[in-house]
């Protein structure tokens, strides 16, 4: 499976599998055994039992696919407008977004005036001018029902890797085949970068890594911190940063919904 979370949980390290499914991640070392934690977009996850001083070089793990479950549907008369949440400038902040594969960083596109949502239209990213603007990134919606509301259960479960045109500029991806009901109080809208190429297959995760991918541009529009940052191994953690003038750093993403009257 591409483009797959792998990571050792007392470790706190992970890596990505490449485009044909493989990854490499390194034995662990604080403890004589570990649980290496599969986590792939419409699966279930999966964890395996892992031992220090053990190779595994040909180890092949099969992880089930996931049931999701639909809610009830219920069909009523109105008119459908378009709706747009989340960041509104075109001048991204001062700063860079950027992540190693596997990382994300999750953006909460709030219904602050708490309108009657339908189904998802648009995402769009704010891609910068610098790194490898055309590189794929991963598109993932996420309901806020996880700790602290943080990020946690996928609303698109379907794999959507897309690469933009160039930087310096909004990226418009469209959902609308994929039937995505929004949640009333909004959802998150995450950039999920991913490898190309066997050049990216072993991921240092040192400090003097290169930078992967395509970079997105920060807002200064809100007051709230409204956006988390994912690394594999360690999970969510929101952003806190802030401009010194009471407006919080997040990152550049918006979205169209359908409004219903």
């Amino acid at each position: 499976m591409p483009f797959t979370s792998i990571g050792l949980k007392n470790e706190q390290i992970g890596a990505l599998s490449n485009e044909h499914g493989q990854f490499i991640v390194p034995a662990p070392t604080k403890n004589a055994d570990d649980s290496l934690v599969v986590v792939a977009l419409g699966y279930a996850r999966r964890a395996v039992l892992v031992k220090r001083g053990v190779a595994a070089a040909n180890l092949t793990i099969e992880v089930p696919k996931r049931a999701v479950e639909l809610s009830n549907v219920t069909v009523k008369g109105g008119k459908v407008k378009n709706l747009d949440l989340g960041a509104r400038s075109n001048n991204p902040g001062e700063g860079m977004i950027q992540g190693l594969p596997g990382s994300q960083y999750a953006f909460f596109v709030k219904n602050d005036k708490k309108k009657k949502l339908g189904n998802v239209r648009t995402v769009s990213f704010y891609i910068g001018e610098n790194g490898f603007p055309r590189e794929p990134f991963r598109v993932r919606l996420y309901k806020a029902d996880g700790n602290y509301n943080a990020p946690n259960t996928d609303l698109l479960t379907e794999n959507v890797v897309v690469s933009a045109p160039q930087g310096g500029q909004w990226y418009t991806v469209d959902l609308t085949p994929y039937n995505i009901m929004a949640p009333e109080e909004g959802f998150f809208v995450a950039m999920e970068w991913v490898v190309s190429g066997d050049k990216f297959f072993a991921t240092n995760f040192m400090d003097d890594y290169t930078p992967y991918g395509q970079i997105m541009r920060p807002t200064f529009e809100f007051k709230e911190s409204r956006t988390w940052n994912y690394s594999m191994g360690k999970g969510w953690s929101l952003i806190t940063a802030s401009n010194g003038q009471g407006l919080r750093y997040n990152a550049m993403i918006k979205a169209e919904v359908d409004m219903i009257k």
